[in-house]
């Protein structure tokens, strides 16, 4: 028998070592191509569908069906002025947009876009690279972009800039904490931090319903984490005019506009991984022909593209949040019940792996103890300090307010009240004044 048909398939990782140079550059090179490709597609995409859902024709006016208008601005952007301030720190002024859009291009050569398959006679994988802590790669690269956004707040020398910097990081950091608590509970299951092992983990059941909690949670934030409208805070018209990027133009407001998008394909991308079995079609095993060949980069497209629509839905849907309120949905509801739901998980987990429960008796007693939390949330008492009439009102974000009965006085005539003093001391009045006035 001949000993090569007695070995072993290759895994992901040494079908992924076995790839000569140009396999890798050509993937290299498609990767890089995916998020201007996508930011053009989701620019149209978006305007048409929001202007669907608010009654504007305007994206559909330039060009047959509206298709021209992303193409137009990425041929004006380049040839506009550019302009700088005075005060702005040139040197990190042209860095800033540049630490903003590469990290978010390198991010996706770790994501598993499909199988294995053959490529010009050579059979390899889907996939850039495959690392054993391939999620904290992508985490690493989807957070490490607000640096240029720190650094383009605070090297315009302006002062709206410098808040919408200031703004993003606090965001970032809080929001960044919730995600990355809400992939403990995914490798947790999966007993790997390697994205392809992770997909292969799921085709027993998605995660998306298993650690439901988490995928909630992981939607929020990484709404948040991408400054996406509701939380489009550091960039918020009303209050701070355009936020970071108030001072650029050009170019440089282009790759801020490229990667806020790659960063939406990013997390999206990360989400299908994580949550929704990746490139797996759902309720067929591995060995199915659906999950073979090319095939699951269409799957896992329609997941990528559904998880971008719901950004564009909210977008379209919901108002902008007030800072205070943003902030305490971060710290004080996604990051404790993230905490609490990983307890639980690592319960569950010891309890499994000593064979004492079974996966339905576990999971009705997560919802049973989901529903007694929610109801004592909503059941407890409104605590709210004691009345005080002396106290100022103030609003929610902290402004003071007039109080609520004031009224405004009534201006009195100069010309009859100018002698009033003088009659009222016992002076005599003036003749001709029939009321002791002038």
């Amino acid at each position: 028998m001949n000993p090569y048909l007695m070995q072993e398939p290759m895994t992901r990782a040494e079908l992924l070592a076995d790839d000569p140079w140009w396999l890798i550059l050509i993937k290299a090179v498609v990767i890089l191509l995916i998020g201007p490709i996508m930011t053009i597609f989701l620019i149209v995409w978006e305007r048409k569908a929001v202007g669907r859902m608010q009654n504007r024709p305007g994206p559909n006016r330039v060009g047959p069906g509206g298709y021209l208008q992303s193409l137009a601005d990425a041929l004006k952007l380049p040839f506009k002025e550019q302009v700088i301030p005075d005060t702005a720190d040139r040197k990190v002024y042209f860095l800033a947009p540049v630490i903003a859009v590469v990290p978010s291009l390198i991010a996706l050569s770790a994501v598993p876009f499909g199988p294995q398959v053959s490529i010009f006679g050579e059979q390899t994988v889907l996939q850039l690279v495959d690392l054993p802590v391939g999620v904290l790669v992508i985490l690493a690269c989807s957070s490490v972009g607000v640096y240029g956004i720190v650094l383009a707040g605070w090297s315009s020398g302006s002062p709206y800039p410098l808040l919408g910097g200031l703004r993003s990081a606090a965001q970032v950091i809080s929001y960044e904490i919730a995600m990355g608590l809400s992939i403990v509970a995914v490798v947790l299951y999966a007993q790997s931090m390697s994205t392809g092992d992770i997909v292969h983990a799921q085709a027993g059941g998605w995660y998306f319903y298993l650690l439901l909690p988490s995928f909630v949670i992981y939607l929020i934030s990484m709404v948040g984490e991408t400054n996406r409208a509701p939380f489009d805070l550091p960039e918020a018209e009303s209050e701070l005019v355009g936020g970071f990027h108030t001072e650029y133009s050009s170019m440089k407001f282009a790759m801020f506009f490229l990667a806020e998008y790659v960063n939406m394909v990013i997390v999206s991308a990360f989400a299908t991984t994580l949550f929704l079995g990746g490139w797996m079609f759902p309720f067929v095993g591995l060995d199915s022909p659906l999950n073979r060949g090319w095939l699951p980069l269409i799957w896992f497209g329609i997941k990528l593209f559904a998880l971008l629509f719901g950004f564009i839905w909210l977008r379209g849907t919901l108002p902008r949040f007030r800072y205070d309120q943003f902030m305490k949905l971060g710290w004080k509801v996604l990051v404790p019940a993230n905490l609490l739901w990983i307890v639980v998980v690592t319960a569950i987990r010891a309890i499994r792996n000593n064979g004492g429960l079974t996966t339905s008796q576990i999971v009705i007693g997560v919802v049973v103890v989901a529903v007694v939390a929610i109801a004592i949330a909503f059941l407890m008492p409104d605590r709210r300090p004691p009345a005080d009439d002396d106290r100022v009102p103030i609003t929610g974000g902290g402004y003071p307010l007039p109080p609520l009965d004031l009224k405004v006085p009534q201006v009195p005539d100069r010309s009859k009240t100018r002698r009033r003093p003088a009659v009222e001391a016992g002076e005599p009045a003036q003749v001709g004044s029939s009321d002791g006035t002038v």
